[in-house]
């Protein structure tokens, strides 16, 4: 019998581990996989790519131990040797071989030059080979971004009092409705993809006050664009007892500000790597919707088409107003029409035929939909009737606001959007690891 008591020390070290002053010149031992060998004739410098970025390793003919024929790029192998400062080397060190473990060697030649600081090729040739593209250094470093942006949501949530929850993606009923659902037969029952937590944690406010969730969504869209996806994954958070919907763009603007904080903090590298300059979050602008349509129409010449909602155009155009005026990479529209809104969005008193609600520009693209929601129970039957909807499928939503609500709101932020326009690409499949579109199943 054996006791397992935790987690076990590896003898191998890791990129920071390397980078402490107590192990220059020591004999250490470092595993990864090989990004790409230089060879120079007696000297050849074996780069290896690890979790925490790249590591030189000098090869000496007659003092390494082993034939440089015996490795090829992208084979696993684990070193020995010592540690030395090297000015030219990534992060100031290198390790001056003296044994070689081939832990695995790859039956083909790379199908792409990732080992080069730009992957100069197709996005859908990045895509067909995407465990093999992201091993590219910037490709990659791009999805250590959205990693914290993800943190960031959850640490400052969890800050901030929100209890994190899991609902179910396959449901009887969809929040948003519309002709966008994925449709499936569950057990001989119809049954849907959902398009958002949105039932959900409205019902959990009730029980926890403040929830949110990270996870995938799903929109039957036809739609091919660079910025449209059929499952992407959707940052939520709904909170009660709230004054107004302002309350959401502020705890949203908290957490913008927070993530780019831990960014500038923590992910340097990867900053570097990509050359992003991060945007201003120490406040944001917030515009009604029908004034900013008016001064965006009036200051560049463009007639206004659709009354009620924003045309991708509108948004860049808006994007850039805000920052001419206000010097701001973000911008709040708020007030959106009724008409465009879903059911449970909360009319202003003050004018029905817009909501209490927003969505949060970001470099001319729309990022989040958010909102303060309706919690009467009766206000959001008057209204379902109003749409001339039913309440069939929807009985278990309604019956969390039969009981008691309180006032509350919420938002969705597009994740791999969000990622895209802080990483300067202009196609949102560059911000998701495994894209879902139209014609994209695999792999």
């Amino acid at each position: 019998m054996e006791l397992v008591k935790g987690v076990k020390r590896a003898e191998t070290l890791e990129l920071d581990e390397l980078l402490e002053e107590t192990v220059r010149g020591k004999q250490v031992k470092v595993s990864g996989a090989v990004h790409t060998i230089r060879d120079m004739g007696n000297i050849a410098f074996i780069i290896l790519r690890k979790r925490g970025g790249l590591l030189q390793c000098v090869y000496e003919k007659d003092m390494s131990g082993f034939d440089l024929k015996d490795i090829k790029e992208g084979a696993a192998i684990e070193v020995s040797g010592t540690v030395a400062e090297s000015a030219k080397a990534p992060r100031g060190i290198e390790i001056r071989l003296r044994g070689i473990r081939i832990l695995s060697q790859p039956e083909a030649p790379m199908p792409l030059a990732v080992s080069k600081w730009k992957l100069n090729t197709s996005l859908e040739a990045k895509l067909n080979y995407r465990a093999i593209s992201l091993r590219n250094i910037r490709e990659r470093a791009r999805f250590r971004i959205q990693e914290g942006l993800v943190r960031g949501f959850r640490d400052f949530l969890y800050m901030e009092g929100f209890t994190e929850i899991h609902t179910p993606k396959i449901g009887a009923k969809s929040a948003e409705g519309g002709a966008n659902l994925f449709r499936l037969d569950y057990f001989h029952r119809p049954a849907v993809l959902q398009q958002s937590p949105q039932f959900y944690k409205q019902m959990m406010v009730g029980v926890f006050d403040r929830v949110f969730e990270t996870a995938p969504v799903f929109r039957a869209e036809k739609h091919n664009t660079k910025r449209h996806l059929n499952e992407y994954t959707s940052l939520d958070f709904e909170m009660g007892y709230i004054d107004g919907f302002e309350d959401i763009m502020a705890m949203e603007t908290g957490y913008l500000q927070y993530s780019m904080e831990l960014l500038k903090r923590e992910y340097g590298e990867e900053l570097r790597i990509l050359e992003i300059e991060l945007p201003k979050t120490d406040e944001i602008p917030a515009v009604r919707f029908d004034e900013i349509k008016r001064a965006v129409s009036e200051a560049y010449g463009r007639k206004i088409r659709s009354p009620y909602d924003l045309e991708p155009e509108e948004e860049t155009l808006i994007s850039r107003y805000a920052k001419e005026k206000w010097d701001a990479d973000f911008v709040f529209v708020t007030h959106y029409p009724s008409k465009k809104r879903p059911f449970y969005a909360m009319d202003d008193p003050e004018d029905p035929t817009y909501t209490l609600s927003f969505d949060l520009l970001f470099r001319g693209m729309e990022i989040t939909t958010g909102g303060q929601r309706i919690h009467d129970y009766h206000s959001l039957l008057g209204k379902m009737e109003k749409r001339g909807m039913t309440e069939e499928g929807m009985e278990q939503y309604l019956s969390a606001f039969k009981y008691g609500m309180p006032p509350h709101g919420g938002l969705g932020i597009g994740l791999e959007r969000l990622t895209m326009k802080l990483t300067g690409e202009d196609n949102v499949r560059e911000a998701t690891l495994f894209p879902r579109d139209m014609s994209r199943l695999e792999p």
